[in-house]
């Protein structure tokens, strides 16, 4: 009967038990920490997160729905694709007023009208 006399101190299973507690926290911990999280494929909001603002390396995520898209900054201040639209003016007042510019004529190349003199 000396195996009911031992101490449970020494039992390994004892210790065992122990770290699956600790990992059960653990998991747990983590499943808090990704329900959280803004980008979680599980809910319906729109989110848009910015990342690095204003440095070259600027990265924008936007999720809408269960869609995520991710568009990075090449690192060049007013680069992008598109064409000259028109021209805003501020007011005394604050506010704003958009002037469009006439459309292109169709004998005229594109980009030239468009400030490419």
């Amino acid at each position: 009967m000396r195996f009911l006399d031992e101490d449970e101190e020494l039992n390994p299973i004892v210790s065992a038990v122990n770290l699956v507690d600790v990992f059960l926290v653990i998991i747990a911990a983590l499943l808090i920490a990704l329900a959280q999280n803004p980008l979680n494929a599980f809910t319906e909001d729109d989110v848009t997160v910015v990342k690095n603002a204003g440095k070259p390396n600027m990265e924008v995520i936007v999720k809408k729905g269960k869609e995520i898209k991710k568009y990075q900054a090449n690192g060049e201040i007013g680069s992008g694709e598109g064409l000259r639209a028109g021209v805003a003016y501020k007011m005394a007042d604050g506010s704003f007023v958009y002037v469009p510019e006439k459309s292109e004529p169709e004998n005229e190349p594109a980009g030239e009208q468009a400030g490419g003199k």
